[in-house]
């Protein structure tokens, strides 16, 4: 063959075997190139990957800086690089991806390595040797489950675009967060600060070894090797990556011994439950306040806030520690004192722990309604199902999970008889404020929220009783310059009602009766005859526009049974109107919020009360010493012999018709606090005063959780007096010396004439 001939044939076989070698990589490089462009199907866009998409749970923060809990869809809270343990980092690197540090997001050496098993080990997968970029880009944009091999393939690369484009995007160090705030851990925990808050109590930058080297691990199979449910498996995973960290130099030899024997401790796992932990009915409340606000406030793009997607940040009043003495002291009194003498007080009674007063079908009305306000009625009425049927089936016996104060019982009962246990529950609402700035500090809405879920403290509305008292008597000293120790007659004042019968009100007692007594004597024994005679004096109206002024938004008919606690308000509404008091007569409008953050920290919105001068700050310590009187020698005694509270304290107590409503609202100089106590409906109750008074009820919370405050070093509340107006008073406020003062007085004026 001529020399030129073979040279030929040999460039023609070389081009032919560059065409043969290059040529997948060509089309590879198309290939790439035209899914980027998105040819093949949806591509993520720079804006995609510079905010990627996901469901962030918003957090709400106590004011002394404790998460309570969580907003959410899937419950994803992010965490920053410096936010991580270096145990977290090196477990996951050594496990998932050791040469993280040394690719661009697509690891060739570990692609070639699968590429060959499946080749000579005939398996037919597209997965494997995925790197942590890769893992991240599937979870940013999760793939559609029943896919064919071939169909996989194409996603995978599409995966490996991704990933490159995150690695162009973001830091090495971002990848890693982002990837660990996007991984399911199992038991809703999504992301490591919840499964870290989940499995082990604790935030990511404090995990140990082990404990990092278990989640990690729970990472191929969260459900298989989850710790709990398989502790042997979950504990030969946690080997596995401890292991790994040994073999890379992330650990030494001694210390993976070591570690490696210690066991798997599953003793602080909570599933961080929306129905769980602290402050549960605050937290409820808070939700709807924030629906509310979400539909008023627009992102820079326009879009309204989503408060359950948006990863914001709630910042709220509540104090923590507070919050848990208030608690606490619920479940003192009531697990530990109320609810059994209730128990013991209706054993044996027909249509216990109804009045036995009332009429059996005023009974029966009162569970038929309780049946059909019941979760059960309201969704089989959605679903369209026969109210015979529905009815049916509340005698229908079936297993339940019920609640009792030692715990949760594990039951078989019908429906129907689920409601009659649970109407034997005395229930609570507490709030706490400080007058100065409205600050919420303390929420109870009821003593269990899973199987109590109506809040008695914004929700529920009671008749208030005597603790409405104080407003008739500010409305005295405001427009009738009467004054604490201004003495007014102890005897019966009736009303001419427009149906044209007349009303006398009762005393509780016949104490006095008959006497001429101080408005202090008066309100610290909750005399009626003074009220009577206080609303003869004035109209119901001017009440009613007083309280107003006070922050009291509910309807009130003007009627003079006012005068004796006939209006029906919410312990929100009343505590916040007492606060007034101690805040020099300001109105300051109790709030749940101080300010929202989005997710980077950038804040949205700050919040501050509603203010407004109600009355002046000498009639507002007027009545502080008024209140003083109850619980210096009135119904608030208790306070003093039994519980041994001899700080500066003023409170009201109150007891409805026939003590379906126990209340006491107790004010200190930094805090008022607001509690009632009563049974689901207003026949249920205790058959006499003694029990089922206020004093006996609501007070005994209060100062159980005061005691608390008190003795809380950390807290440091204080235990100064009323701060007196900066003029002198007008009046004289010791009782005593304006005894003097009058027979002084009498006495010249009988010298003149």
């Amino acid at each position: 063959m001529p020399k030129k001939k073979k040279t030929q044939s040999f460039n023609k076989h070389i081009r032919l075997f560059w065409l043969f070698v290059l040529s997948p990589f060509v089309i590879l490089f198309f290939i790439f190139l035209t899914m980027s462009w998105g040819w093949w199907g949806f591509m993520p866009s720079f804006e995609d990957l510079e905010n990627p998409r996901s469901n962030l749970a918003s957090e709400i923060y106590s004011a002394d800086g404790v998460m309570l809990g969580t907003i959410h869809i899937d419950k994803r809270i992010n965490v920053s690089y410096d936010d991580l343990s270096p145990n977290v980092v090196n477990a996951l690197l050594a496990t998932e991806d050791i040469r993280f540090h040394n690719h661009s997001g697509v690891d060739a050496r570990s692609v070639f390595r699968v590429l060959i098993r499946n080749i000579i080990g005939g398996r037919r997968s597209a997965g494997g040797g995925s790197t942590i970029t890769q893992q991240l880009a599937k979870n940013l944009f999760p793939r559609q489950h029943d896919l064919s091999f071939a169909e996989i393939s194409i996603i995978k690369l599409k995966e490996w675009v991704t990933a490159a484009r995150l690695e162009r995007n973001y830091t090495k160090e971002e990848i890693i967060a982002m990837y660990l705030n996007t991984v399911d851990f199992g038991s809703h925990a999504f992301g490591i600060k919840s499964a870290a808050r989940t499995y082990f109590d604790t935030s990511p930058d404090s995990l140990k070894t082990e404990e990092a080297a278990l989640l990690v691990g729970m990472l191929k199979a969260p459900s298989w090797f989850h710790p709990v449910r398989n502790p042997e498996r979950a504990t030969q995973r946690r080997q596995v990556v401890l292991y790994q960290m040994a073999k890379y130099g992330f650990v030494d030899q001694q210390y993976y011994d070591s570690v490696a024997q210690i066991p798997i401790d599953m003793s602080r796992f909570r599933i961080q439950d929306h129905r769980a932990g602290i402050a549960r009915y605050f937290r409820e409340h808070v939700r709807r306040e924030l629906l509310q606000w979400s539909r008023n406030t627009l992102k820079p793009d326009g879009t309204p806030y989503n408060i359950y997607t948006d990863g914001l940040k709630i910042y709220t009043t509540l104090d923590s520690r507070m919050q848990r003495h208030a608690e606490a002291a619920v479940k003192e009194h009531l697990k530990g004192y109320l609810q059994p003498t209730f128990f013991n007080h209706w054993d044996g009674y027909p249509y216990a722990p109804y009045d036995e007063n009332l009429e059996p079908e005023d009974v029966e009305r009162m569970i038929n309604l309780s049946i059909r306000r019941s979760d059960r009625f309201l969704s089989m009425r959605r679903a369209n199902i026969s109210e015979d049927s529905i009815m049916k089936s509340f005698n229908e016996p079936r297993r339940m999970r019920v609640f009792s104060w030692e715990g949760e019982i594990d039951t078989v009962m019908t429906p129907l008889d689920s409601i009659w246990y649970y109407k034997h529950f005395l229930n609570t609402g507490v709030m706490s404020v400080e007058p100065q700035t409205g600050y919420v500090r303390a929420y109870v809405g009821g003593i269990d929220y899973q199987h109590f879920k109506y809040d008695h403290v914004t929700v529920s509305k009671r008749q208030v009783g005597s603790t409405f008292k104080p407003f008739l008597y500010t409305l005295a000293m405001q427009e009738g310059g009467f004054s604490p120790c201004t003495k007014v007659p102890n005897v019966a004042v009736s009303f001419d009602l427009h149906d044209g019968s007349t009303w006398v009100p009762k005393n509780a007692s016949d104490r006095r009766e008959g006497e001429m007594v101080s408005l202090k004597w008066a309100l610290a024994n909750s005399v009626n005859y003074i009220s009577a005679y206080l609303m003869k004096r004035y109209s119901p109206g001017a009440v009613i526009r007083l309280i107003r002024e006070m922050g009291i938004k509910s309807h009130i008919d003007p009627v003079p049974a006012i005068a004796l606690g006939t209006p029906d308000l919410s312990v929100y509404e009343m505590t916040g109107a007492m606060a007034t008091y101690a805040n020099k007569g300001v109105y300051t409008e109790p709030i749940f919020i101080t300010r929202i953050e989005d997710q980077n920290g950038n804040l949205i919105e700050s919040f501050a009360p509603n203010t407004n001068e109600a009355m002046n700050e000498e009639q507002a310590y007027l009545m502080i010493e008024l209140l003083k009187g109850v619980v210096q020698s009135g119904t608030g005694t208790r306070l003093r012999f039994r519980y041994n509270m001899n700080y500066p304290i003023a409170g009201k107590t109150g007891t409805t018709q026939n003590n379906s409503d126990g209340w006491f609202i107790g004010i200190t100089p930094n805090l008022v606090t607001g509690v009632w106590v009563g049974g689901e409906d207003r026949g249920i109750r205790f058959r006499d005063l003694s029990l089922g008074q206020g004093a006996n009820m609501a007070l005994p919370i209060w100062a159980l959780y005061m005691q608390r405050i008190y003795n809380d070093e950390r807290l440091q509340f204080p235990t100064h007096d009323f701060e007196k107006p900066l003029r002198p008073l007008s009046v004289e406020v010791d009782c005593d010396k304006y005894e003097q003062q009058d027979s002084s007085r009498r006495g010249f004026d009988q010298d003149i004439f």
